[in-house]
């Protein structure tokens, strides 16, 4: 069944099954900690086709950063934010759906971006330059959408946009790792509503 499985398989489906596996091995255990034998065991893909698609284990991690975290972040928060014109009522609906889906998940996982950053940013470079070209991005997108909504009238002109967004971005990932650390939702969700609080100040 196993090699009718592997026969079965394209190679783009392989790549997306181990990237899938690995997302979820790497927010359980971490990356350091992540076993490529537990990848392949979830996925029923052979050694050789693993080393096929990436030739080290940095390699995989490197690639759910780009095709899982990226991507991942990109449809929650930007594609959101791409919508009217007014960044602070999307903001402000992405921070209600947080508060109301936080769960144990959230103490148990925390953000698998805000992880990598805490884990591997100390000690591997590409790791760390891959992983702020997302928070680059990421801010980048806050400002810009905050910029079309100084336009628009719905943020204040005297908010300078590049700095509100990076704060926005550094009060989502600090409080999911308040909360994780804590162990405590309650925690996680009085925080973001604080930052609420906080996108509401950016009004006329």
């Amino acid at each position: 069944m196993v090699d009718t499985l592997r026969k079965s398989r394209n190679p783009e489906q392989t790549r997306n099954d181990l990237l899938a596996a690995a997302y979820a091995e790497i927010l359980e255990c971490g990356f350091q900690a992540a076993s490529l034998e537990r990848i392949l065991a979830k996925t029923s893909v052979s050694k050789g086709a693993l080393y096929h698609h990436f030739g080290t284990k940095q390699e995989l991690g490197l690639a759910v950063v780009h095709d899982v975290i990226a991507p991942d972040l990109a449809r929650r928060w930007f594609a959101p934010l791409s919508e009217g014109d007014d960044p602070l009522e999307q903001l402000d609906k992405i921070l209600c759906d947080k508060i109301a889906s936080a769960d144990e998940r959230v103490l148990r996982y925390g953000c698998p971006l805000n992880n990598l950053i805490q884990e591997m940013s100390p000690l591997d470079e590409q790791f760390r330059q891959a992983l702020q070209v997302i928070l680059e991005r990421w801010t980048e997108v806050l400002a810009q959408a905050l910029a079309r909504g100084q336009e628009a009238g719905h943020v204040r002109g005297d908010v300078v946009a590049a700095e509100a967004a990076l704060f926005i971005v550094a009060g989502v990932e600090g409080c999911v790792g308040l909360g994780k650390n804590a162990q405590s939702v309650d925690a996680y969700r009085r925080c973001l509503g604080q930052l609420r609080l906080y996108l509401g100040s950016l009004r006329p």
